[in-house]
């Protein structure tokens, strides 16, 4: 609805501006010219635009597909790149300039998260909690060894798997999920780790 606005999609799972390079970026987006919304497609416009999505030779805008996995889940920004995640598979997004503006690449095509919040980015490792495994991400992925794996998704509500809301406490050296346990609707457990000392703590 924004005056001069050119091809701007009008369906999105996320939204977020890539703070390096000034672009708005959305993913699981609808493709130019097109009111079908695609789990895979994203699409960037014009840099330092709200209102330029038209791929044209003068401009940066564009789209890009991910190729694996059924939907984008998650997306999170690190100091060098966007961490795109779908139900089966983790991307990086990088900005390379013209005339591609961006690129992307598999880093794993084996991993899960919970949910579309269940991810935070802490001193540019990025920590998320996957369907049955926590993981963390400076370079490669990587799975925490966790002392109560069990404990939480033995008595997890994964119907109501994305209210699952990462968290960080930088001041002690930890990383937060809020999730439902098994009996309830919303978030009512805690469970903590500790990336100073590589300890897991858990409460309600």
């Amino acid at each position: 609805s924004l005056s001069g606005a050119s091809n701007s999609p009008t369906k999105a799972k996320i939204v977020l501006v890539s703070d390096k390079d000034r672009h708005v970026v959305t993913f699981g987006s609808d493709p130019e010219n097109s009111t079908d919304q695609d789990p895979l497609l994203i699409r960037f416009g014009s840099q330092e635009s709200l209102t330029s999505w038209g791929a044209t030779a003068t401009n940066t805008a564009g789209d890009l597909r991910l190729g694996s996995g059924s939907e984008i889940v998650a997306a999170i920004e690190t100091k060098q790149q966007i961490l795109v995640f779908t139900d089966v598979s983790l991307h990086a997004m990088q900005f390379l300039g013209p005339p591609f503006t961006f690129g992307i690449n598999m880093v794993s095509d084996n991993i899960t998260i919970v949910g579309p919040l269940g991810a935070i980015n802490v001193e540019d490792t990025v920590f998320w909690m996957g369907q049955e495994e926590f993981y963390s991400y400076a370079g490669s992925v990587q799975r925490l060894p966790c002392t109560v794996r069990d404990y939480v998704f033995t008595d997890f509500n994964f119907f109501q798997k994305d209210k699952v809301t990462a968290g960080s406490n930088t001041a002690f050296g930890e990383v937060w999920w809020f999730y439902p346990s098994a009996s309830s609707q919303e978030n009512d457990r805690y469970v903590v780790f500790n990336y100073q000392q590589k300890v897991w703590y858990y409460g309600t």
